[in-house]
């Protein structure tokens, strides 16, 4: 059988991977480091990017991983056990997790997602005056909720993409994954709002309410306020903060009024398109009964 120069150079292309940092490489990053090999490991130009991923697939170093998201597939190859988040945050520049998946690595549910929520922000805007409303409250949540669709299967996990509003990533933090990769996550200020904002990432408003219940021993109250002011939000979230510390039973009334410090000139409403509702004319919100 003929010893190709792939299967000489087996050695020195393994300690070379195993020596990388990085454990998760687009096609792009693979080629550029058989251009800078090549020389050394005596690789002909016949070598192509191409064979030399199945190379190392096939001697099982590398995996590949496709992911389908509606307008485009991307792949990634992994060297040696990655986890999804390491892979997961080399989809998008500057990405962070968000929503049910912060909730889950700050062990703010007791569930395990299956959806992985991934947040890269959209370039700074100009700021507009708002004009609100209590009609354009109304109508608006009257409506459905807009939903991200650029969702992937990988493995037994989804993994959503979104495309936060810029916040020069307010409240994100470098921490560690499970398997000791570093990954980037809303602290767990930043993750409480967000929840609140977007309970349809989140597991739903019971699984919102249940994160505040777990929070208690892990949040600080002022840098809550400090962070929901510096968001600068159109619609007064607040309310439905407050309201969730308030129904979570297991904070300080001092740490509830903060929010009522905010001022409360509208109705607000904690979901939208809710069809039993009761109202908190304390917090001046409208939410689903049985909450």
């Amino acid at each position: 059988m003929r010893i190709t120069r792939l299967k000489i150079a087996k050695p020195d292309i393994l300690k070379l991977f195993r020596s990388l940092s990085n454990r998760v490489y687009k096609r792009s990053q693979i080629d550029e480091i058989i251009s800078q090999n090549r020389e050394f490991w005596r690789l002909s130009s016949a070598t192509t990017v191409n064979k030399f991923i199945a190379f190392l697939i096939e001697e099982k170093k590398l995996k590949e991983i496709k992911l389908k998201f509606p307008k485009r597939t991307e792949i990634r190859y992994t060297w040696g056990d990655v986890s999804i988040y390491e892979m997961a945050l080399t989809l998008k520049p500057d990405s962070y997790f968000t929503h049910y998946t912060a909730m889950f690595l700050h062990q703010l549910t007791e569930q395990i997602p299956k959806t992985i929520y991934l947040n890269q922000e959209q370039q700074q805007k100009p700021n507009r005056e708002a004009h609100l409303t209590q009609s354009s409250i109304d109508l608006a949540f009257k409506r459905p909720v807009r939903v991200s669709n650029n969702i992937a299967l990988c493995g037994e996990y989804n993994i959503c993409l979104l495309n936060g509003m810029h916040t020069g990533r307010l409240g994100v933090i470098e921490t560690l994954g499970s398997e000791g990769e570093k990954i980037y996550v809303t602290d767990v200020e930043r993750t409480l709002i967000d929840i609140t904002v977007r309970p349809t990432y989140s597991g739903g408003i019971f699984e919102v309410l249940n994160a505040y219940r777990l929070a208690r021993n892990k949040v600080s109250i002022n840098k809550l306020s400090a962070i929901l002011q510096q968001l600068n939000y159109i619609y007064p979230y607040h309310q439905a903060v407050g309201f969730y510390l308030d129904i979570a039973g297991n904070y300080k009334d001092s740490s509830i009024a903060l929010f009522k410090k905010f001022g409360m000139k509208y109705d607000f409403y904690l979901i939208h398109q809710m069809k039993d509702m009761a109202y908190s004319k304390e917090w001046k919100l409208f939410y689903p009964k049985g909450l």
